[in-house]
C-alpha cells in the first residue's frame, strides 16, 4: 500500500463529524464493564453487546469513522452469521484491531510498564489485515507518580515501542493509532499532567522519525492535559482545551492527518466538552476528534443491562453520545444539544 493510500485512510478516520468507537476492551477489562450491570462476561453477552452497537444504523453512518476491535471480536459473527467485522464495513466505517500485548512492569522502574507485543507482531498484522482490518492500535501508559515518575527510561521505552510497531503496520499496509496515554490517577494539577504530556509526546515524534514512520499516514491517539483525579482543585474546560492545544502545537507536525483523543476515564458530557471547546479555538493544524470507550459506551451499557427488550434503549443512548461528540468535532456541541436530544 502506497503512503497516499494510508493517507486517505488516516483522513477517514479522523474526518469532520465523526469519530472512532473503541471496542477493543479485553476480556478482563469488559468483564469490569458488565459487573456493574450485572451481566456474565461470556463470549455470547460480548458479542450481543457489541453486535448492538455495530447494528445501529444512525450513528454507524453519520457519526463513527472507525472501530478499534479485539482478537476476539474481529473473528466472531453475529447472530445470523454475518462477520462482525463486515457488518462495521457495510455501515461505511473502518474496522481496526488492538494490537499490543497489554502494559507489564518495567524493569529496574519500580510502579511503571512497558507495553508488550512487538514479538510476532508482522506475522499477525498480516493476518488481521487480510481478516478486513485496515488500521491498528497501540496503546503505552505514562504513570504520574510524584516528582520521579516518569521516569526518561519508562518514556523512552515506551516511546521506542511505539514507533517500532508504526513502522511495522505501515509496512503492512496498516494505518497505525500511536497511543500514549498519561494517566489521569493521581493527585497532580493540570500543569503537571501537561509538563509529562509534553515530555512524552516529544520522545514519541523523535521515536517515529528515527524509524522512519511516515506522519502522513498515521493518527495521533493521546490523552488531554486534565487534572488527576485526586486533585482538590479540578481545571474547568476552558483551561484544560488551552493547555492541551498548547502541548499539541508544542509537539505535534502538521504533516499527521489528525489527533484521535482518548477519554482516559473521563466523564462522558466532560469528554465531549473538552473536545468542543478544542475545535471551537480553531482553525488547527490537524482535524481533532474522538477514540472514546466508556465516554460513548458507558450510557448504552447500563441502557442494555443485558436484555435483549432494551436493544433499541441502548442503540438510542449509543446514538445520542456519538453525535453530541460528532458535534463537538465541528465546534458545535453545548449543554443545550444534550438536553434537546437526550
Amino acid at each position: 500500500m502506497t503512503l497516499a493510500e494510508l493517507n486517505t485512510i488516516a483522513r477517514k478516520m479522523v474526518a469532520k463529524g465523526k469519530g472512532i468507537l473503541a471496542a477493543d476492551e479485553s476480556t478482563g477489562t469488559i468483564k469490569k464493564r458488565f459487573d456493574t450491570i450485572d451481566v456474565a462476561n461470556v463470549e455470547e453477552n460480548r458479542r450481543d453487546y457489541r453486535e448492538l452497537m455495530f447494528r445501529t444504523d444512525e450513528a454507524m453512518t453519520k457519526y463513527i469513522s472507525g472501530v478499534i476491535l479485539y482478537d476476539e471480536t474481529i473473528r466472531q459473527k453475529a447472530k445470523d452469521g454475518t462477520l462482525l467485522v463486515k457488518i462495521i464495513a457495510e455501515s461505511g466505517a473502518i474496522p481496526g484491531i488492538k494490537v499490543d500485548k497489554g502494559a507489564k512492569p518495567l524493569a529496574g522502574c519500580p510502579g511503571e510498564t512497558v507495553t508488550e507485543g512487538l514479538d510476532g507482531l508482522r506475522e499477525r498484522l498480516i493476518e488481521y489485515r487480510e481478516i478486513g482490518a485496515r488500521f491498528a492500535k497501540w496503546r503505552a501508559v505514562i504513570a504520574i507518580a510524584g516528582g520521579a515518575v516518569p521516569s526518561y527510561t519508562a518514556i523512552t521505552a515506551n516511546a521506542h515501542s511505539l514507533a517500532r510497531y508504526a513502522a511495522l503496520c505501515q509496512e503492512n499496509g496498516i494505518v497505525p493509532i500511536v497511543e500514549p496515554e498519561v494517566l489521569m490517577d493521581g493527585d497532580h494539577d493540570i500543569d503537571r499532567c501537561a509538563e509529562v504530556t509534553e515530555r512524552t509526546l516529544k520522545e514519541v515524534f523523535q521515536q517515529v522519525y528515527h524509524q522512519r514512520v511516515a506522519l502522513e499516514g498515521m493518527v495521533l491517539k493521546p490523552n488531554m492535559a486534565v487534572t488527576g483525579k485526586k486533585c482538590a482543585k479540578q481545571a474547568g474546560v476552558q483551561e484544560v482545551a488551552e493547555k492541551t492545544l498548547m502541548v499539541l502545537k508544542r509537539c505535534v507536525p502538521a504533516a499527521v492527518p489528525g489527533i484521535a483523543f482518548l477519554s482516559g476515564g473521563q466523564p462522558a458530557e466532560e469528554a465531549t466538552a473538552h473536545l468542543d471547546a478544542m475545535n471551537k479555538m480553531g482553525p488547527l493544524p490537524w482535524e481533532l476528534t474522538f477514540s472514546y470507550g466508556r465516554a460513548l459506551q458507558a450510557a448504552p451499557q447500563k441502557a442494555w443491562s443485558g436484555k435483549p427488550e432494551n436493544v433499541a434503549k441502548a442503540q438510542a443512548a449509543f446514538t445520542h453520545r456519538a453525535r453530541m461528540n460528532g458535534l463537538a468535532t465541528r465546534g458545535r456541541w453545548s449543554a443545550d444539544c444534550e438536553r434537546q436530544t437526550a
